[in-house]
């Protein structure tokens, strides 16, 4: 049992506010309860706010040179290398992801993101010098934006936090991080691991809670930046909050990415790079490829091939090493989910294999079979709404430009990919699909090199790479009057 009953605000753990609730977290494969973590309140937020907002007007972070912020991080990184198995354990604990995929994509990524971030901050471009066209001479500087407000969902916990908060700090602002009530645990960790780092107080704080909690921080004048990852419906809110304060807000939210399979592709190396994009972590992930476009004529033979990879995966108890597909994160979530697969059904599209009825040899947890639909029209549900859950949608099209056309009637633009055996062709194809990233051959990785974001109703503002860094900054301008 994980049993929190403290708030990491100003560089110390310390009791809530009085009457506060306590979260819940429950195993999605057991049902049963793990922990406990103790949530927020109005005068918890207050107080993280004010924390934040001393570290940065009157602290040493911010007036600290990048080389000794840079060190900072490196440090934590460092921390968080040797906890790297219990932080993984415990991801995989409370929202049900595979442990090799914990181990893996919810850890070791992050913790080469946080590497990779004061790589990024050691070449950065802090201070340049112009020349003005008026004779004098222009100093640009990229100051630390401020407080930062970071809320972040359950799906990809350490992740989305390591993506905000690194850089954050590293342009030297403070942070405020909302983690989602499902993975209150690790954002927890991770605050011991901050303390162990010994980074100033009020730099980094944590406040567990639902969405009151956010809502109260988003809006609150203590906060200069908000950076929020969740749904589009969520993201429209956080950016009317935003606007009413006139924050700077960053927003990565939902997606419907196609996967566009081309005439000349191998069946069975799309299918293979197809599952791996779109049903990791169950397909709770945002950037998942869950439109499947693929020719008309070679339809039977790329939906065999998706479907024998599927049914083949290993559903089950999410810390067995050779579990693939574990449960999701909530009962809720696999309500959901069941839900997209009546309306597939009941819309005509044929169900391949899958379904809503739960695994062979699982009683309990909320677990869902990976699902795969052909037959499809792009008007469908399924293939116009986000599922969050290991849902494929096959879509034949007549041509390239027809396929593109399908790829790019979506209201959302995070992602995509193309299969092909051609790879400039892929290359056109890519430059004609509006999304942020996209993939040839391949799922987009997320490589820290690389900014990361959407375009239409998949939000805006780019995370990772330098522009991850320019997110936290602004540009200060300052002119100098030529000596007499």
């Amino acid at each position: 049992m994980y049993d929190r009953d403290q708030l990491f605000i100003d560089g110390k753990w310390a009791a809530p506010a009085s009457g506060q609730d306590s979260i819940s977290v429950v195993s999605p494969h057991s049902e049963a309860v793990i922990g406990h973590a103790v949530s927020a309140g109005p005068a918890d937020v207050d107080r993280a706010v004010e924390a934040a907002r001393a570290a940065f007007d009157t602290g040493p972070w911010p007036r600290m040179q990048p080389a000794e912020r840079i060190e900072a991080i490196t440090r934590l990184a460092g921390i968080y290398n040797e906890r790297r198995a219990d932080m993984a354990t415990l991801i995989s604990a409370e929202i049900g992801a595979p442990i090799s995929f914990a181990k893996r994509a919810q850890v070791r990524l992050p913790l080469t993101m946080m590497s990779a971030f004061c790589t990024f901050a050691a070449d950065y471009e802090w201070c340049q010098e112009r020349s003005g066209l008026y004779g004098k001479n222009i100093r640009i500087r990229k100051a630390p934006v401020g407080v930062v407000a970071a809320v972040v969902p359950w799906n990809m916990p350490q992740f989305l936090t390591v993506t905000k908060v690194a850089p954050a700090l590293l342009a030297g602002c403070s942070v405020v991080l909302k983690p989602a009530p499902e993975s209150a645990l690790d954002a927890q960790l991770l605050a011991d691991l901050v303390a162990a780092a010994d980074l100033p107080p009020g730099v980094f704080n944590v406040l567990p809670g639902g969405r009151e909690v956010g809502e109260l921080l988003v809006r609150h004048p203590g906060v200069d930046k908000v950076s929020f990852t969740g749904s589009t419906a969520a993201g429209r809110q956080v950016a009317l909050a935003c606007a009413d304060g006139l924050k700077q807000v960053s927003l990565e939210l939902g997606g419907k990415s196609a996967a566009i399979v081309l005439d000349d592709a191998d069946a069975a190396a799309a299918a293979t790079g197809i599952q791996m994009a779109s049903l990791a972590n169950s397909g709770q992930v945002c950037n998942a490829l869950s439109r499947i476009l693929v020719p008309e004529k070679r339809t039977d033979e790329f939906v065999d091939a998706l479907a024998a990879g599927m049914a083949s995966m290993t559903v089950g108890d999410p810390a067995d090493p050779n579990t693939q597909i574990g449960p999701l994160v909530a009962q809720r979530q696999q309500e959901r989910v069941r839900g997209y697969i009546e309306s597939g059904k009941s819309e005509g599209a044929q169900l391949v294999t899958g379904g809503a009825d739960m695994p062979d040899g699982l009683d309990t947890g909320w677990y869902v079979r990976p699902t795969l639909f052909s037959d499809a029209t792009n008007d469908m549900r399924i293939a116009r709404e986000e599922i969050f859950g290991p849902v494929l949608t096959v879509i034949s099209y007549r041509d390239e430009d027809d396929a593109i056309r399908i790829a790019n009637d979506s209201e959302y633009g995070l992602a995509g990919s193309v299969f092909t055996a051609d790879v400039e062709r892929g290359h056109g194809v890519a430059a004609r699909v509006r999304s942020g990233t996209f993939g040839v051959n391949e799922g987009y990785i997320m490589d820290p090199a690389a900014p990361f974001g959407g375009v239409k109703n998949s939000g805006y503002g780019r995370e990772l790479g330098t522009e991850g860094i320019d997110s936290y900054t602004v540009s200060q301008s300052i002119s100098t009057a030529a000596s007499s």
